[in-house]
């Protein structure tokens, strides 16, 4: 049905439609034209033979009624009557004479013989009387047919120009109708058989233009599919196969453009995923139309749920700009995407996109993480103040005592001025042991030291520093090992191991209460040595755990001034232990005391060896 329908809708219905309607009109006016010639042909010459025969039978009339009789009604009307049925004409039907008297004297219809001898007021015969030939065709209602109604005078012989008489003839024109019937007939008949076979040869002809067009709109979807390998036929050099040629040609083109295009958009696809920052593009509307995976990741959404979603909306700036255009005149913004559980800061760049018009088409967003740069940033303003405050609190304090030193009756107490000395000089050790943290870190940092690393048998090495502590231990504070009899050996240097040690225990030691314990553990985990220190004091909140290795992080500010601290220890003994491709943490638990763990990868173990 549907191919039928279709056929309907066709080009090639059209052209057969308008191959027989220009055949038909063609037919239709010639036919007209020959038509209209033939029938006043016809008409004319059956016109003019009638006139003949009017001629002949008017002469005999004249004859007869130029013959001197004695009775001469009697003989004109026998002579007027034989001359009249002796006539021999198929055409004519009806032949009536008249005399000068407007009397009928003789008529070849039998229906009218009844008005022989009568006057007629017939205007045509009138008019015959008078001198004057009538030719009419006249339709008759009665029976259907078209008649030729011809009326003629009859002049005297004897007296030229004097009419005597007068002829009235009606002749049926149906023969020539018939004719023409006929004639039409063979035409029309001629017509169908024209326009079928027209029609069959303007199929034919059709077919020949259209099947090329069918195969290129059928190659034409298929190249909209995106296959391009097929080409259509070329079966002449006409228009049509140029057409094809042409269409072919284009075909190559396309193809190779939509390689083209299918490779930039390949590399683009490649470039967007690859970069580490993200891209959102949007419509002239400002609608997301596109997103790469780092910008779905930074966003929290993936592309399915921010398609064709307002960009305002979707970075959440809806509450300070109500129109596209306007982030553009941001030119860029800190987005804060952060939540309970994670810190995120964007920083969005905004660029127009602009089309051929310079009307803007779209915008092109570019986000970068910017979280790790602002937490850079905002340590190394942390830093500056921490060191800034760390040297003005002993430089404040020894300027005070150096300011009553100056003053003559203390520096002359012997009593006050060892103390103002003695605190001077902690101060400045103190300061002397921030800057040498603070290089050492500077150094770390760089990467501008060096590990001298040897091999260390680690239970011996522990003893040792234990041993070192133990010594200048207060009697209030015992340290307690808990360490395994083999020999466990490990690739370290040892200076920065004994620093990292000093740092850990020290502290340790500082918080831990009068009477406090301090266990000092070494344990075997597969292929590490976990070396924990444990003390019982007041312990470390557990959201401040993570922050303790940071540089001058402290958990009690005030009681680690007084203890003299720096605040760079354990960030230094993280950097030291990261160095020796370990890893330092600590478990506390508030009121009850601190575990500072770090792990150092083991050697194999070499028996009989000592260092």
């Amino acid at each position: 049905m549907d191919r039928v329908w279709g056929f309907f809708k066709s080009i090639q219905l059209k052209m057969i439609l308008i191959y027989i309607l220009l055949l038909l009109i063609a037919i239709q006016v010639i036919g007209a034209y020959f038509a209209e010639q033939l029938e006043n042909s016809l008409r004319d010459n059956f016109i003019e033979s009638v006139n003949d025969r009017v001629e002949l039978l008017t002469y005999n009339l004249e004859q007869a009624f130029s013959v001197e009789r004695t009775e001469e009604t009697v003989s004109l009307r026998s002579d007027v009557g034989s001359i009249i049925n002796n006539f021999d004409s198929e055409d004519i039907n009806t032949i009536q004479v008249i005399n000068n008297n407007s009397r009928v004297i003789g008529t070849t219809n039998e229906f009218d013989q009844i008005n022989v001898g009568k006057r007629t007021t017939e205007l045509r015969i009138q008019r015959a009387l008078s001198g004057n030939q009538t030719e009419d065709i006249v339709y008759n209602p009665e029976n259907g047919q078209r008649m030729l109604v011809l009326s003629a005078p009859i002049y005297s012989h004897a007296n030229i120009g004097e009419v005597v008489g007068a002829l009235h003839i009606q002749a049926s024109l149906e023969g020539v109708y018939g004719q023409m019937n006929d004639i039409n007939q063979i035409f029309a008949n001629g017509t169908v058989l024209a326009i079928t076979i027209s029609a069959l040869l303007g199929i034919l002809v059709a077919r020949t233009v259209t099947k090329p067009i069918t195969e290129m709109r059928k190659q034409a979807k298929v190249m909209g599919a995106g296959d391009f390998s097929q080409k259509v036929n070329v079966y002449g050099e006409d228009e049509i196969g140029q057409l094809a040629e042409t269409f072919n040609e284009m075909n190559d083109k396309i193809q190779a453009a939509q390689a083209s295009k299918e490779s930039e958009r390949r590399k683009l696809s490649l470039v967007l995923t690859n970069m580490t920052d993200g891209v959102i593009a949007t419509n002239s509307q400002g609608n997301i139309i596109l997103t790469n995976p780092p910008a779905e990741d930074l966003i929290n959404q993936p592309f399915s749920e921010v398609n064709q979603q307002p960009l305002i909306k979707v970075l959440g700036l809806d509450d300070e700009i109500s129109d596209i255009s306007e982030l553009t005149d941001m030119r860029s913004t800190i987005l804060d995407f952060s939540d309970d559980h994670h810190h995120l800061l964007v920083r969005a760049g905004f660029s127009e996109v602009e089309d051929e018009h310079g009307e803007m088409s779209g915008i092109i967003t570019v986000l970068g993480d910017v979280t790790e740069q602002e937490e850079i940033e905002r340590e190394r303003r942390e830093f500056v103040a921490n060191v800034s405050h760390e040297l003005r609190t002993p430089l404040t304090t020894m300027r005070s005592y150096l300011e009553a030193l100056t003053d003559g009756s203390t520096w002359k107490d012997e009593q006050i001025a060892p103390k103002f000395l003695s605190v001077t000089q902690n101060e400045t050790e103190r300061m002397i042991r921030l800057v040498n943290d603070l290089l050492q870190l500077s150094k770390m940092d760089n990467k501008d030291y060096q590990l001298f690393k040897e091999q260390v048998n680690y239970i011996d090495f522990i003893h040792h520093v234990v041993d070192r502590f133990e010594l200048n231990l207060k009697e209030e504070i015992t340290i307690h090992r808990n360490l395994p009899d083999s020999n466990y050996y490990v690739w370290i240097d040892k200076d920065k191991v004994i620093q990292v040690l000093d740092n850990i225990i020290s502290n340790a030691i500082k918080y831990s209460p009068e009477g406090g314990e301090i266990l000092v553990e070494v344990v075997k985990r597969k292929h590490q040595l976990l070396t924990k220190i444990t003390d019982q004091g007041v312990g470390i909140p557990e959201d401040n755990l993570e922050k303790i290795f940071n540089r001058f992080y402290r958990v009690d500010k005030a009681r680690s001034r007084q203890l003299g601290g720096t605040g760079l220890g354990l960030a230094i003994a993280k950097e030291l232990i990261e160095a020796h491709d370990g890893e330092v943490w600590a478990d506390s638990e508030e009121s009850k005391g601190t575990t500072i763990t770090f792990r150092l990868p083991l050697m194999q173990e070499k028996r009989g060896h000592r260092s």
